[in-house]
């Protein structure tokens, strides 16, 4: 069973269009505040010792990288793979990648990631980050776990990233909270006290971030959804019809959708659905979520741990104003922040230098919460950002 579960959910891909971004929020100053105490009580903070050698901190070396968590950090990676059944569920089969600190085999050939590697226990356990196919494959890879963490990739059966908003938007967050009772309860052979299920973090971008708001606690507001579907068609400047399509086709079978969900989940406070999370899950870093309509203003405020926004400001898919600065705006917890990519596209996630830089504020961010380093809040701080003439603190307002 999942441990004080909290249920809710989104879907979808790298799209959005929905209410508007109106108030800029005040921007946090510097440094995230020093909210730790879940991972002091099972680690201490660093010294300078545990510092990964290729991420000084930004006062000790006088010439440091521009992104110096980009590079690759100490450990080597090993990678499992495993696929479980949740019988509650009609036996639905998940997919996971998992890779973890590890020991090269003497044959390796300096390979940085081994299949079944033997893991790493020098600093067991890890810190477990979850994460989708795409934003798993595609933007994290091995990267996370070089500064270690262990990196869990779902993959949720009946997903797809270009197909219309279906039963995935409350399946897929419910497919990852399965994994990771799985890895408590039943951790792969060989992995036992690797990892720390009880420090969680959750990332992704597009449909991966839509599926981290859900996780961190976002709650599908039904009436919010429906009453923007309906005028979808009058937005001015208008909505174009797959953006139309893709969003609001879920709303035309909403009352056959909700039946499918359950009373567990489809019923709840103050018109709100029950959210799908769970009380491990510590931090989100959700990076253009397409799903803003799925939650309003009141859902969006049901998040109330530390989130890091990243996305482009140039994003007409899952539009910047529309989509990431609502979100961000409804955002009620203090410790949250934007990085905004000024003049980016959704599709800069091709792009190998935007690849890195996500990797550095993924392995600050998620190093600062879950694994007590306080020297990595410099590195996604407000004068961190400052530095950049292509990045922005908080909303961009535009030239």
């Amino acid at each position: 069973m999942m441990r004080k579960m909290r249920w809710n959910c989104l879907g979808g891909i790298l799209l959005i269009a929905l209410a508007g971004c109106s108030a800029q929020p005040t921007a946090r100053q510097n440094t995230p505040a020093a909210v730790h105490t879940p991972s002091q009580s099972t680690q201490a903070a660093p010294t300078a010792a545990s510092t990964p050698v290729n991420a000084a901190s930004p006062s000790s070396s006088p010439t440091p990288a521009p992104f110096p968590l980009s590079e690759p950090g100490p450990h080597a990676v090993g990678r499992h793979t495993l696929t479980v059944r949740d019988e509650s569920r009609n036996g639905r089969e998940i997919y996971a990648a998992i890779y973890y600190p590890a020991i090269l085999p003497e044959d390796s050939d300096g390979d940085a990631m081994v299949l079944d590697a033997e893991p790493d226990p020098g600093r067991a356990p890890y810190p477990v980050i979850l994460t989708g196919v795409n934003s798993g494959s595609y933007l994290f890879r091995s990267h996370l776990a070089s500064y270690g963490f262990v990196t869990v990739i779902v993959r949720s059966p009946g997903f797809s990233y270009t197909a219309p908003w279906n039963n995935a938007v409350i399946d897929a967050p419910l497919d990852f909270l399965f994994i990771l009772d799985e890895l408590t309860t039943h951790p792969p052979a060989g992995l036992e006290g690797i990892l720390d299920t009880d420090r969680v973090g959750v990332g992704g971008y597009s449909s991966d971030g839509l599926f981290s708001l859900a996780l961190g606690g976002a709650r599908i507001n039904p009436v919010y959804y429906v009453s923007r579907c309906a005028q979808a068609h009058d937005m001015d400047p208008p909505l174009e019809p797959y953006l139309i399509q893709y969003f609001c086709s879920l709303s035309e079978r909403w009352d056959e959708f909700s039946s499918q969900v359950g009373a567990d989940i489809a019923t709840g406070s103050e018109g709100l659905w029950q959210p799908t999370t769970d009380d491990r899950i510590l931090v989100v870093m959700p990076m253009a979520p397409d799903s803003a309509w799925l939650y309003g203003a009141e859902g969006l405020a049901a998040i109330d741990i530390p989130s890091l926004m990243i996305a482009g400001t140039a994003d007409v898919l899952s539009s910047y104003e529309l989509a990431t600065c609502y979100t961000y705006a409804h955002l009620v917890n203090s410790d949250r922040v934007l990085i905004s990519f000024i003049d980016r596209g959704h599709m800069m996630v091709e792009t190998e230098e935007v690849i890195r830089r996500i990797n550095h504020f993924a392995v600050a961010f998620f190093g600062y919460y879950l694994q007590g380093r306080d020297a990595y809040a410099d590195y996604f701080s407000e004068d961190f950002v400052a530095q950049f003439d292509d990045l922005a603190w908080g909303i961009y307002p535009g030239d």
